[in-house]
């Protein structure tokens, strides 16, 4: 029996397009392959994008094409949204180490939790308030929270893209771990819940590889085993823009009009290197041949040719 433990997360915040489902095949793909166990967690931390019918939606896409999960899915526990007091005690963990400061930016009140377009603030003047200065700031609004990370170079291997380095205060700064509003930022959230997990196998698009040193550094602060990663292409539309959700680019309502499950999976294997064409093809089948070997390194671009 393997004990690998592999999780896909998805936020649900609109319907699944064809990038999520390359990085959820992969995720799943790298699990089945070696008999470990899935879990299906929800990021749903936003609690105006994500909404939990969202949620639903996403895992009957998931068994429509027969993705399945061994944990987590509808398990209320397995949902970030109720998961606010694991984060408050490892907020608390760096708090006694001196590690996290407020922070009363502009700019971290706007800011979501997603890791995309992280703001790079080393020199965070917030870092140096005094404590009667923090007061007079937080009787006029309350603050946001950032972690305090060292001069230090963080060094991994990736399983997909390779070895990875990045010098935590000159290419990552200080950076947020708690929203004004209370909201907790994806980057303690995700830390917090795959060390709880158990996870031991990240397979995620590669627009999160860059986030990976200061989860690293915080897994470190926490005490908790980071896992292994993998951070696979990204799927981009023929203009080199990254598919997303919020412009609906061949999104789950789309492809299961166009597609069968066998169908839709021969197109995912074929982008993903797992076979020369776009046969239609199970999961299960997949999961028999499956070999990172194979899997492209660089992002892809899905033109029309690919889907007809």
């Amino acid at each position: 029996m393997d004990f690998t433990r592999g999780r896909f997360a998805p936020s649900p915040s609109g319907r699944m397009h064809l990038g999520n489902l390359f990085s959820a095949l992969l995720a799943w793909l790298s699990v089945r392959a070696v008999g470990g166990t899935l879990v299906l967690r929800v990021e749903d931390l936003d609690p105006v994008r994500c909404q939990p019918a969202h949620a639903w939606q996403l895992m009957e896409d998931l068994e429509w094409l027969g993705l399945t999960w061994d944990e987590g899915g509808g398990v209320p526990s397995y949902w970030q949204s109720n998961r606010g007091a694991r984060y408050a005690a490892a907020f608390e963990t760096l708090r006694a180490k001196g590690l996290v400061y407020p922070c009363f930016c502009t700019r971290l009140q706007r800011l979501n939790e997603a890791p995309h377009g992280h703001e790079i603030s080393s020199a965070c003047p917030c870092a140096a308030l005094t404590d009667q200065e923090v007061a007079e700031h937080a009787a006029r609004r309350p603050p946001g929270w950032r972690v305090r990370v060292p001069s230090r170079s963080i060094s991994f291997f990736d399983g997909c893209q390779g070895a990875y380095t990045q010098d935590l205060a000159r290419d990552c700064g200080d950076f947020p771990i708690r929203r004004w509003d209370g909201a907790w930022a994806y980057q303690l959230a995700v830390v917090v819940d795959d060390g709880a997990m158990g996870i031991t196998q990240v397979v995620r698009g590669r627009d999160l590889l860059s986030s990976t040193p200061r989860q690293l550094w915080l897994y470190e602060a926490l005490g908790l085993t980071p896992p292994e990663f993998y951070h696979v292409p990204l799927l981009l539309a023929p203009d080199g823009r990254r598919l997303a959700k919020r412009d609906a680019d061949l999104d789950m309502g789309v492809l299961r009009r166009r597609y069968t499950p066998e169908a839709l999976l021969g197109l995912l294997a074929k982008l993903s290197g797992q076979q020369e064409t776009a046969a239609p093809v199970s999961a299960a089948e997949l999961a028999g041949r499956f070999t990172w070997t194979a899997v492209p390194r660089e992002d892809i671009v899905v033109t029309q040719d690919l889907l007809a």
